[in-house]
């Protein structure tokens, strides 16, 4: 069963927890937790703390707004393996006219952090279709705490000249959020389908440029050395919707 709370007595007031174990449906073939269903832990503790303060989704899509993910890093120092007890946090360090800034971390049942992560997220007006400044109500619904001690990457991720990857993505309903987009994981679990085998992603950085959406098709474009993998999808003008850079041990 999963456990919410808004803080321990180990942890400043403002910070989320989610307390659950590794199921087996969502792991990998090895018996731990892929990639994407890590950002998927991470993913749904920020929501859950949303939804606690009452600026969640239902709140969202009342007042025709929504956070969109602009970017996020993940630094992974071990995966979490099958029916392992973790624990996940995220907590808002900044606020800066339309963006917002979020860490995460997850935790082992020993205490040691075995994930580290930061993002960016963009306040929509979805009626309009474009950024807003976020409303007082709901920066003031969040109590800011330090940022967590991590390698900062930019959060642009420069443009590569990939090579085609053959083949096309057609995007199914299964993919789409209550955003109407392609959620923000499944272009992880699409793109790390295209790594070479034995790949053993340590970071992974994204960054989203444009939300595809159902019935769209992507096309994958990709460049790669012994030690790094860049992917992007383009869609069929040739934009790119998100760029996605996987670092492995060096």
């Amino acid at each position: 069963m999963i456990r919410h709370q808004n803080n321990t007595s180990t942890e400043e007031p403002g910070i989320y927890t989610m307390e659950t174990r590794v199921r087996y449906s969502e792991c990998t073939s090895a018996g731990q937790a892929g990639l994407s269903g890590i950002l998927d832990y991470l993913q749904d503790t920020c929501t859950f703390q949303a939804e606690d303060l009452s600026v969640g989704v239902r709140y969202m899509q009342e007042h025709q707004t929504a956070w969109v993910l602009n970017s996020w890093q993940a630094d992974i120092k071990r995966y979490p393996v099958f029916d392992e007890k973790i624990r996940i946090s995220t907590w808002p360090y900044d606020f800066k006219g339309f963006l917002g800034f979020r860490n995460f971390k997850i935790e082992d049942s020993q205490g040691e952090t075995i994930v580290r992560a930061a993002s960016v997220w963009v306040f929509m007006d979805m009626e309009k279709k474009r950024p807003a400044r976020i409303p007082s109500k709901v920066a003031a619904a969040y109590q800011k705490c330090p940022q967590l001690e991590m390698e900062y990457m930019d959060r642009k991720i420069p443009d590569f000249d990939g090579q085609h990857v053959d083949g096309v993505y057609k995007i199914p309903r299964c993919f789409i959020d209550t955003n109407q987009h392609v959620n923000n994981s499944k272009y992880i679990l699409l793109a790390e389908e295209l790594l070479p085998a034995g790949f053993q992603t340590v970071r992974m950085r994204a960054e989203y440029r444009r939300s595809a959406v159902y019935g769209e098709c992507l096309y994958p474009y990709m460049m790669q050395s012994w030690d790094f993998c860049a992917v992007r999808f383009d869609d069929q003008n040739k934009n790119p919707c998100v760029v996605i850079e996987f670092y492995t041990e060096s």
